[in-house]
């Protein structure tokens, strides 16, 4: 009970601390693209300080609410989105092994970490139902359109390396990809590869950030669901959207990219593994952790490049995007995968280019079934070729002997004058 309670407290400081790098990184990385330096004057040349100012800040402001709100929803909004992603955090394994740094071994872990932060669509809709305002109550029904749309072409993707795994255990999903980098499950086939791009669209799409952001449509909606809120309340909403792309991204990290597992086998190169003693495994355990959240954190610099590069989408293309491409894109490639572990059970991609001669015989194999299906069926056409064949032997019998006259009864003609 008490670990539990530990646990859980070091999972809401990771979160809220992420939540203040991830801020200022995003700032960084908006002042780089747009030719500025960003923040530069609190805490230093790089100000390191100025999200923790701003929050300072915000703790300094009055929270208000509409006088038309129901002052209920309107409060506890907020802390469901923030709950619906903290408890991702709760089944997402830091490192793996037998001793896996995790809060609570969840067998079913990908299918739960997908259904909480599908949760945190609630909050978004009580907050804009609850504030008595038309901006926010369109800005909800946007996010709540989206997500439940965007949720089905995620499934597929995920779905493709617990297949590949064989288990729905995140635990079990990072541990099958130890080794080189070519192990990785991103590696495994060309369709995976695809799949990982759709995957993470749609991951972008599903957290609501930029192109995908139409909830918070600023030319449109003034700020979306989160119009009303100021303050501490506000300031939940924005850790939970940061805290959502921390766990999407750690989820790519965990079924496309390895995981804990870098992208050389360097604990075992090191002998840092619980056969050479606890130290030596709780160092190779922490570079584990070292490894999933460099993974995760660059899957959240990616999205913020994206954010400060692409346009925003209208809603119709939003959906558009999901419905004819996204979705038909993940059925297409799951398909693939399908037809690649059917064909070449327990081979890679990279496997098949190490060994010229395991794909030789692949595709001699191939050749041997394709050559056996013909010769299968050559007996009954043989039999129908017979059969067909009788008519135009006859036709031919009847041409021989009817030129054999001809040349006959011109001899006889020539004999006779």
């Amino acid at each position: 009970m008490v670990a539990g309670a530990i646990h859980v407290g070091l999972i809401i400081n990771l979160v809220a601390v992420g939540a203040l790098v991830f801020i200022w990184l995003e700032r960084k990385i908006s002042g780089r693209i747009q030719d500025r330096l960003g923040p530069t004057r609190v805490g230093g040349k790089f100000g390191w300080l100025q999200t923790l100012a701003d929050g300072l800040k915000l703790l300094t402001k009055e929270d208000l609410v509409p006088g038309g709100a129901d002052k209920m929803l309107f409060r506890i909004a907020p802390y469901v989105s923030f709950c619906a992603s903290i408890a991702a955090f709760l089944a997402i394994p830091f490192a793996g092994g037998d001793y896996p740094f995790i809060v609570q071994h969840v067998n079913t872990g990908v299918f739960f970490v997908l259904a909480v932060l599908g949760l945190e669509v609630f909050g978004v809709i009580l907050a804009g139902y609850a504030s008595a305002s038309k901006w926010s109550l369109f800005g909800a029904m946007r996010e709540a359109a989206q997500v439940v749309s965007y949720e089905v072409p995620l499934g597929l993707c995920a779905v493709v390396p617990v297949m590949l795994a064989g288990s729905l255990d995140l635990v079990v999903i990072g541990d099958v990809q130890q080794g080189w980098f070519t192990n990785w499950l991103i590696f495994h086939d060309p369709a995976t590869f695809l799949i990982f791009w759709v995957y993470f669209t749609c991951a972008t799409a599903s957290v609501n950030r930029a192109p995908f952001d139409l909830a918070e449509a600023e030319s449109e909606l003034v700020a979306g669901f989160h119009t009303e809120y100021s303050g501490l309340r506000w300031s939940f909403f924005f850790m939970a959207e940061y805290g959502s792309m921390f766990s999407v991204s750690l989820l790519a990290s965990i079924l496309f990219l390895g995981g804990w597992n870098g992208p050389l086998p360097i604990t075992e190169w090191l002998g840092l593994t619980a056969a050479n003693g606890d130290i030596a495994w709780y160092i190779g355990q922490v570079l584990g952790v070292i490894n999933v959240i460099g993974k995760a954190v660059a899957g959240v610099c990616v999205m913020m490049w994206i954010r400060w590069t692409l346009p925003r989408l209208r809603i119709d293309q939003v959906m558009a995007t999901c419905l004819k491409y996204c979705t038909p894109l993940a059925a297409a490639f799951f398909l693939g995968a399908v037809a690649w572990q059917w064909s070449l059970p327990g081979r890679t991609f990279f496997g098949l280019l190490e060994s010229p001669a395991e794909l030789q015989s692949v595709s001699e194999g191939w050749s041997d079934a394709t050559a056996a299906a013909t010769d299968e069926d050559e007996p009954e056409a043989s039999e129908d070729q017979t059969v067909s064949s009788e008519p135009s032997r006859k036709v031919a019998a009847a041409k021989l002997t009817g030129a054999a006259a001809l040349q006959i009864a011109s001899t006889n003609l020539q004999g006779g004058k």
